[in-house]
């Protein structure tokens, strides 16, 4: 995995400078990274003050969904020969990712078995998501000769998309903490050991405190991943707004910023997503006070 982007980082560096010489001819082009977040109606839907068309962000969600389903059937389902595989092993890694690190630091031992597949797909989905979005693929609303041209695009770098994933995690988490205290008891685990005269201080600061979980879950999501990507094309894109010359330099940054975010931020993001998910139901089924 690692000599693959690594090859094409490669690629990019030698190739960019290439392309701003071209660029540099149409000097009336305007390059706005920010445009990349834009997203336009392919096929409208709207329901009312609702908006549910299908855009560039929804393709992406789509295409990561089936992707994830392909990994989780090929490294978990599918089982050639006798002898493991470097494939089975791999599938058993992610597995025991899931299990021990996400699963079982989060969860009561008893809600394991309930909750484990919900954490494991977030894992699974959210990584899957996060690294197709560092691959360029045809699915951007600029085109040349009505081709959609290529372009890196992470669905999690829209809000939308990261608090949608976040609102599943908190109307898990109070359904389950209902479900398994009542909601007598449950609302009163919210209240912490202080003396009643704080309570009008204390209950709307913990009633807060339960929705920025939904906030900050996402945000934290959103933000990264946001903040790579235009990292990324805002490095790229100065070899349009400066000079062509700025070129290896940019391209550069671009692709020291480009390993960070699929070495690293890709994986820890997703597993901070999980983990804090798993979190949050195991808190609420078994609360502290």
């Amino acid at each position: 995995m690692k000599a693959r982007v690594l090859g094409l980082a490669t690629l990019l560096f030698f190739a960019f400078p290439v392309l701003a010489l071209a660029a540099d001819e149409s000097s009336n082009d305007k390059f706005n990274p920010a445009d990349e977040w834009e997203l336009h109606d392919w096929i409208p839907i709207h329901l009312g003050p609702l908006n549910m068309s299908v855009n560039k962000a929804v393709a992406y969600l789509l295409l990561g969904t089936v992707i994830s389903c392909a990994i989780g059937i090929v490294l978990m389902r599918v089982k050639v020969g006798r002898d493991p595989t470097r494939r089975q092993a791999l599938g058993e890694t992610v597995y025991e990712v899931a299990q021990v690190q996400v699963a079982e630091q989060g969860l009561p031992t008893r809600a394991i078995a309930r909750w484990f597949p919900y954490c494991a797909s977030l894992l699974l989905f959210i990584w899957t998501v996060n690294m197709i979005g560092f691959i360029p693929l045809p699915l951007s609303d600029e085109k040349w000769h009505g081709v959609p041209t290529f372009a890196i695009f992470a669905a999690t770098s829209t809000l939308s998309v990261t608090l949608a994933l976040a609102l599943m995690t908190w109307v898990f988490t109070h359904i389950e903490g209902i479900r398994e205290n009542g909601v007598m008891r449950y609302l009163q685990s919210w209240i912490p050991d202080v003396p009643k005269g704080l309570y009008p201080l204390i209950v709307p600061l913990e009633i807060l405190g339960q929705f920025m979980r939904l906030i900050s879950l996402s945000v934290r999501l959103y933000a990264n991943m946001l903040a790579g990507h235009m990292l990324i094309l805002t490095f790229i894109g100065l070899i349009f707004l400066v000079t062509p010359w700025i070129a290896p330099f940019s391209v550069a940054l671009a692709a020291v910023f480009y390993l960070f975010e699929v070495v690293i931020v890709v994986s820890i993001q997703a597993y901070i997503f999980a983990a804090l998910s798993a979190i949050y139901i195991g808190s609420a089924i078994e609360p502290e006070h």
